[in-house]
């Protein structure tokens, strides 16, 4: 049957007082719906109800009441309600959204969120000294956010769409020779003997062991931490006697070379190593919260529940350090802080003077990440296949592992230079007039 006269199939258009026309349409939940945008001309209004009755009926239309909520509560919301984030990704989500998102697209409606506020917003963040690797990492987290929302129907697409804003160019992280790890981590366990006092003045005054002799530093210093670095050098040095702590000398060889994260080899057990069979079993890790808390939970990934061989050659360490620092109970913590419990990184590196210790032996800039790197590399360097490095990084994913084995061309560089000896055969061949002789193929 035909429309009544001035009446239409879907909606109605009513002219508002200024002259421009608005559109009310019923929406899916049967609810009647008005529209954000007011027109000049009524064709242009009959031409949105139309796109809009199309999109209802492919089921692709967005209820506009629902792009009102604000980025910063949706986002927040975002964040609680993704599953098996860790904490340490929940930390650093919280702090990107309330660092670099919220002060410029916080309080504005999720559905107003153009490509060039988007582009706007990554613009400003550089123009203010923040480093293209930290926008990146805020502009991944942006477009997960609206990627979530576009596929909830909130808006009708992702707006963030600039190509090569989330990506980011890594320093490439050092790699130490085996020589350089031993040299490391005998170093850790260097300690001075000596001490520093206070005196009357507010400066500081040196007292450092020579020959077993205790003297007394000429120089006065205004800070203590000025101090103990002269100390520690001294013994660096060889300008003043030092012990041997050893308690962390396992620590980075085994890191290194069964290629464990900081939280992985933190959270060793004594059951975890079993030295006759020469392995390492990684079932837990520790998690250091951005508030301070240290959290125990699953690894990395699913594949980092593993058990990785432990090389020979460290074996004897691992035993005297099993000997000489670690309870008797199986559950013992393997490298425990000085109290018992659970060493922190930022401890660690206090203890062991790390920034001064990878200075010394010209490593400056050395993360303690990287000792799993250069196992890692070692790793690559044994011709493992694909899945087999996997296992032993504790990647669920290929693409690390085949970061490494291109990196590591030994396998290449000998087919290059079997290819470079035929290609010389051949030289000396031609000399002899054999040139395009044809063989056998089999």
């Amino acid at each position: 049957m035909a429309n009544k006269e001035n009446h239409r199939r879907f909606g109605n258009i009513r002219k508002r007082e200024s002259g421009r026309y608005q559109i009310r349409y019923p929406a899916p939940d049967g609810r009647m719906r008005t529209g954000t945008d007011t027109y000049e001309r009524k064709s242009d209004a009959e031409r949105a109800l139309s796109l809009i009755e199309a999109q209802i009926i492919k089921g692709e239309w967005n209820d506009p009441e629902r792009g009102k909520v604000k980025l910063r509560d949706y986002a927040e919301t975002w964040i609680a309600q993704r599953p098996g984030l860790r904490p340490r990704t929940v930390d650093l989500y919280r702090w990107l959204l309330k660092k670099h998102i919220t002060p410029h697209l916080g309080n504005v409606p999720i559905a107003k969120i153009s490509t060039s506020a988007v582009r706007q917003w990554r613009a400003d963040l550089l123009d203010n000294g923040v480093s293209v690797s930290m926008a990146a990492k805020a502009y991944r987290l942006l477009r997960a956010v609206l990627m979530t929302a576009a596929d909830d129907r909130v808006i009708p697409q992702n707006p963030c769409r600039i190509r090569g804003a989330g990506d980011e160019h890594a320093q490439e992280r050092p790699v130490l020779t085996v020589s350089q790890v031993f040299e490391l981590a005998d170093r850790v366990g260097l300690r001075p003997i000596g001490n520093v006092r206070k005196i009357k003045d507010g400066t500081y005054r040196l007292r450092f062991q020579r020959h077993g002799a205790m003297r007394t530093h000429p120089e006065i210093f205004h800070a203590r931490a000025a101090a103990e670095r002269a100390l520690w050098k001294m013994a660096m040095e060889g300008k003043a006697d030092s012990t041997q702590d050893r308690r962390f000398r396992a620590m980075v060889l085994l890191a290194t070379f069964a290629s464990l994260r900081w939280g992985e080899v933190s959270a060793l057990r004594r059951m975890d190593v079993d030295l006759k069979a020469r392995t390492v079993r990684v079932r837990v890790a520790f998690v250091e919260r951005s508030a301070g808390g240290l959290v125990l939970g699953p690894p990395k990934s699913k594949a980092g529940r593993r058990t990785v061989g432990i090389p020979q050659s460290i074996v004897p360490v691992l035993k005297e350090h099993m000997n000489t620092y670690v309870q008797d109970e199986p559950g013992a913590l393997m490298f425990p802080a000085a109290k018992g419990g659970p060493i922190r990184r930022s401890g660690f590196n206090t203890r062991t003077r790390w920034v001064d210790v990878v200075s010394e032996v010209g490593l400056s800039g050395l993360h303690f990440h990287d000792l799993r790197h250069t196992g890692n590399m070692l790793a690559a360097e044994s011709g493992a296949g694909l899945k087999d490095l996997m296992a032993r990084m504790g990647h669920d994913n290929v693409r690390a592992a085949m970061i490494y084995q291109h990196a590591v061309r030994g396998a290449d560089e000998a087919i290059t230079n079997a290819i470079d000896r035929q290609l010389g055969a051949r030289d000396d061949d031609d000399d002899e007039g054999t040139a395009g002789a044809l063989v056998p193929a089999g």
